[in-house]
């Protein structure tokens, strides 16, 4: 019989450190369907072990036991991986001072769980004794739980072990509520939980190929549409053979895609792509910008995220259009930064303050690119940086890799700000790239960032820099343009903008870098079928969970598998 403490890091010992209303959209039907012809030669990718992100282990908790349960605790730093935190989540690694801060987090919420204001309408049944073990009571709790919280059932023998380590624990403490809170805490800190575990079986209808089982497509499309753990509907899908139907599977895509928690898988997507976790480490000199604080950086976030789920699902509107568009919505403290009044109560503002608001034509404000969340986060803390801004939009927005700076690089040049013979950014940088090292990236970057330059660290516009009229003419790829608007319609225009959106939600989906033969398909078919489709973003999310490549896998005779399991002790990256 298993003890208590053996129970509580058993699991752990084995922790897996590799591989880590809204509208509806129409069902896609004849010359609208994936084309299972072009796709026939697609051998799909490995299978993903991803730890679980942040905010979903924050989802996981709220939907199984409430959104009141606080966690306390730090959660391990994400790695990016192909321009995703998603994507890095299969590569991370958990040293042994991660393993407390789950176990730290662990205990908070089972305490919570298990105290009295919750208990009740956490555990169905009620024991035989309160400060005795009652293990089919028990039973009962760690069934329905374990079900939601590894995603699938418990086997047999986690069943068992689990409601012999609660008996154990009820003897030990001599309460029952404080044997299941001993329990749960183990299960919160069970690799099955904080990792996402996909299995490959033979594909019945495709002979000879391999696809993901029941429960792991239930994982991959609810973590990809809603950014949290599948719920009971998907999971009974799941086990009655429903996702294993095309009417069963078409079923859930239809429910899950007309759901109001599409949005919260939308904005996750967007914040990842966006690189919004770098607004946790933002500074800005309060000397020069007082007005930035955290909560601006909050709102700055948030105004980009309305922005986009409002154009995308509530307007429907073509993704280029987020580059152009002036629609956008605005808090009182951003207003202070944009220099906009933004009354208290307003017609149309939401209970939290927020109102929606369209920039006038004129206005030199257009697209999330003269956003503050764009504008904040790719500068210095003291001064704007063009260079960043365009490096950013080339990688975040385009795909495209800009090559690091070489080591021995001056930039004084550039950080002096007070130097008489160069006045403005512009010409400051182009006295820097006369060094022989820094031409050739530069050039890449600054003619998109320079567009940007009336606008300042914390984003608030400016007409000039040391009494010098700002010139925010610029260049992308053979396309000039006279200021920031005009870089929004290049972007909206660019090809790269949408065929690098195609490729980086397939790999937020399967949480992987595209093999070669997906990117073949990306490239030949989705990206056309997502300009035939007037580049809306819901029928794309649709197309990718309905291909026959989404759920594709290698088969184990192809794949090479990865190192599963290590030493509690100096793992880490």
């Amino acid at each position: 019989m298993a003890s208590k403490g053996a129970l509580l890091w058993g699991g752990i010992a084995a922790l897996v450190v590799v591989g880590a209303a809204i509208i509806g959209v129409p069902r896609l039907t004849g010359q609208q369907a994936a084309k299972p012809n072009d796709i026939a030669a697609t051998a799909g990718g490995p299978t993903v072990l991803r730890r679980l992100t942040q905010a979903q282990y924050q989802h996981v908790i709220a939907d199984v036991f409430g959104a009141d349960i606080t966690i306390g605790g730090r959660f391990e730093p994400d790695i990016r991986d192909s321009g995703l935190i998603e994507v890095g989540a299969g590569k991370v690694s958990v040293p042994a001072a991660g393993l407390e801060q789950y176990g730290k987090m662990a205990r908070s919420v089972s305490v919570q769980v298990f105290d009295k204001a919750h208990r009740d309408s956490m555990v169905d049944c009620k024991p035989a004794s309160a400060a005795a073990p009652d293990d089919a009571c028990a039973g009962q709790f760690i069934s329905q739980a374990g079900r939601l919280l590894y995603r699938r059932p418990l086997t047999q023998d986690e069943q068992a072990q689990l409601v012999q380590g609660a008996a154990e624990a009820t003897k030990t403490v001599g309460d029952f509520y404080g044997g299941l809170q001993i329990t749960l805490t183990t299960m919160l800190q069970a690799p099955q939980f904080l990792f996402n575990w996909e299995t490959g079986v033979p594909d019945k209808n495709h002979p000879g190929q391999w696809t993901l089982d029941a429960y792991s497509k239930a994982a991959r499309l609810s973590f990809f549409l809603w950014d949290a753990a599948p719920d009971d509907m998907l999971l009974t899908a799941a086990q009655s053979g429903g996702l294993d139907t095309q009417a069963g599977f078409d079923k859930q895509v239809d429910r899950m895609l007309a759901s109001p928690r599409l949005e919260a898988g939308v904005r996750a997507y967007f914040a990842d792509m966006l690189g919004f976790d770098g607004f946790n480490n933002l500074s800005k000199d309060p000397t020069i910008y007082p007005k930035y604080s955290f909560g601006l950086g909050t709102d700055a976030q948030e105004q980009t995220l309305r922005t986009i789920t409002n154009h995308l699902l509530v307007k429907n509107g073509d993704y280029r259009d987020l580059f152009t568009t002036r629609d956008t919505f605005l808090s009182r403290q951003l207003g202070a930064v944009y220099g906009i009044p933004v009354p208290k109560h307003a017609p149309g503002a939401t209970p939290d303050g927020w109102q929606p608001y369209s920039f006038p034509a004129g206005d030199p404000r257009s697209g999330i690119l003269m956003q503050i969340s764009f504008l904040a986060l790719h500068s210095h803390p003291g001064r704007t940086s063009p260079t960043l801004r365009g490096k950013a939009l080339r990688e975040t927005i385009l795909c495209q890799k800009v090559p690091d700076p070489p080591g021995n690089v001056n930039f004084n040049l550039v950080q002096d700000t007070k130097n008489p013979l160069y006045k403005t950014v512009r010409q400051r940088l182009e006295a820097h790239r006369t060094q022989p090292t820094c031409t050739g990236c530069h050039k890449m970057m600054d003619p998109i960032g320079l567009s940007l330059e009336n606008f300042d660290s914390i984003g608030t516009y400016r007409a000039g820099e040391n009494d010098t009229a700002i010139d925010a003419s610029g260049e992308i790829d053979g396309v000039k343009f006279s200021d920031a608007e005009g870089l929004g319609k290049a972007i909206h225009n660019h090809p790269a903008t949408t065929a690098c959106l195609v490729n980086r939600l397939y790999a937020y989906a399967v949480g992987r870098a595209p093999t070669k033969s997906e990117t073949d398909w990306l490239r030949a078919d989705l990206a056309q079928d997502f300009a035939a489709d007037g580049y809306k973003f819901q029928p794309l999310m649709r197309r990718i969970v309905t291909s026959d490549v989404f759920f594709r896998v290698i088969g184990p005779e192809s794949e090479t598998k990865p190192t599963r399991q290590a030493s509690l002790q100096g793992v880490g990256r």
